[in-house]
């Protein structure tokens, strides 16, 4: 199942998962509490999970700015929960 999710990944346009992951940081953002935290964390366990498959074929330059990124989003999850 694993190599299918990534497959269907893989070919979708980049330009639309760049948007859907902005609208669900938004939506994240802009919910209150607790939900907007759960929306939050939902899409962190993803990039969590995408960046554990993806970590041996991607250049540890680029590894640098995908790891921050994610640490800032688990920073808001944190500042939402609380």
């Amino acid at each position: 199942m694993t190599e299918r999710v990534l497959f269907r990944l893989s070919r979708m346009n980049k330009t639309g998962a760049f948007l859907a992951t902005a609208a669900l940081v938004f939506l994240g953002l802009w919910l209150p509490g607790i939900v907007g935290a759960a929306v939050l964390l939902v899409l962190a366990a993803g990039l969590i999970w995408l960046l554990s498959r993806t970590w041996k074929v991607t250049p540890p330059p680029v590894r640098v700015p995908r790891v921050l990124i994610l640490a800032l989003l688990i920073a808001a999850v944190a500042y939402k929960a609380s």
